[in-house]
């Protein structure tokens, strides 16, 4: 009897534990292998983060985040296809299952951790909102906005935070809501509101665009904290792993100074930890199911995240943006990757 008992509970454990890593391998990964190309769902107009150019090729900070989730997959970062969404509509699109992942300058909160049932792979711009108004206005900071009227994105972080700065200093504002970014600048650039309110990053992205951009003015006064991350469904651990794990490997590529015109060379490294973080040195490819030489294709067609940085939102680009808090955590900003190992 007690043999049978041990028999029983042993079966009890390889099928619980067969059920467990089944649950944990999930079925993005291999619903996008099967499909061929991955879905990420993008802001449908934010220079600097996704904006198709002239030839009508996506380009932006958050596009190459997506193409990097895909050479990581496939070996190939054109293997992504990118679907323009609204603030309101992008979680319904990942619950439903139009997109695989959303890289649309969307902020983390607790809220849409719980309630939206997101996870938030690590942050890939830390921002803050603030405020663009008209050079003519001679404004000059926030606390002078009281009775104005505000353009804000409906469906985001970014009217609540306006009614809370507005309310803790007896400040009034109305609010004109559009649920389009194209529409909401367009309002803001045809006169029909005297200042728009949105994160730093989108403000600079708008005025960039302009038809005269030195005509309007991003006031300094940063009234929130916006950590912009990729967004997964939650439910499947080993897709969330995977999204992550490439973020990661983007911000340790910058640490190691390994871009994507040395990633080759690199591949000659006695460094352990280069090596590993490279796939010489087998076992955290296939630990996410991926090839072992996953972040090679990634460096190498996308680049590092300061190469990503510096060609779509740096200095040299019409946004000129500094890195900041954007810079890695060795030069004082926050960007920072767990160990490959």
């Amino acid at each position: 009897m007690k043999r049978r008992m041990l028999t029983l509970w042993v079966l009890a454990i390889i099928v619980i534990t067969t059920w467990a890593v089944a649950a944990r391998a999930g079925e993005t990964l291999d619903t996008v292998k099967g499909r061929g190309h991955v879905l990420a769902g993008v802001n449908e107009g934010l220079f600097g983060f996704s904006m198709p150019d002239k030839k009508g090729v996506w380009q932006g900070l958050d596009v190459d985040t997506g193409r990097a989730v895909a050479a990581a997959i496939f070996g190939d970062a054109g293997k992504v296809r990118f679907v323009p969404l609204t603030a309101k509509g992008r979680f319904d699109a990942l619950r439903s299952k139009k997109i695989d992942l959303l890289c649309r300058n969307t902020t983390r909160t607790l809220s849409r951790e719980t309630a939206e049932g997101l996870n938030f792979a690590p942050v890939n711009f830390y921002d803050g909102q603030g405020f663009m108004v008209h050079r003519k206005s001679g404004l000059e900071r926030a606390g002078q906005l009281d009775g104005l009227r505000i353009c804000v994105l409906g469906g985001t972080t970014t009217e609540m935070n306006a009614t809370d700065y507005f309310r803790r200093r007896n400040m009034k504002f109305t609010p004109v809501v559009f649920e389009s970014t194209l529409k909401l600048n367009e309002a803001f650039f045809s006169g029909k509101c005297d200042c728009l309110t949105s994160d730093a990053s989108q403000l600079a992205g708008a005025r960039a665009v302009a038809p005269q951009p030195s005509d309007y003015v991003i006031l300094p006064d940063v009234i929130s904290k916006e950590p912009l991350a990729p967004a997964v469904d939650q439910g499947d651990d080993a897709w969330f792993e995977v999204v992550r794990w490439t973020v990661f490997a983007l911000i340790q590529a910058e640490e190691f100074g390994i871009d994507s015109k040395n990633v080759n060379e690199a591949l000659k490294s006695q460094d352990p930890a280069v090596q590993r973080f490279l796939g010489l040195k087998p076992g955290l490819g296939a630990a996410l199911g991926l090839s072992e030489g996953w972040v090679v294709q990634v460096v190498g067609q996308v680049g590092n995240y300061g190469e990503i940085f510096e060609r779509n939102v740096g200095r040299k680009t019409p946004l000129g943006l500094p890195r900041g808090l954007n810079a890695l955590w060795t030069e004082g900003g926050l960007m920072y990757s767990p160990p490959f190992r």
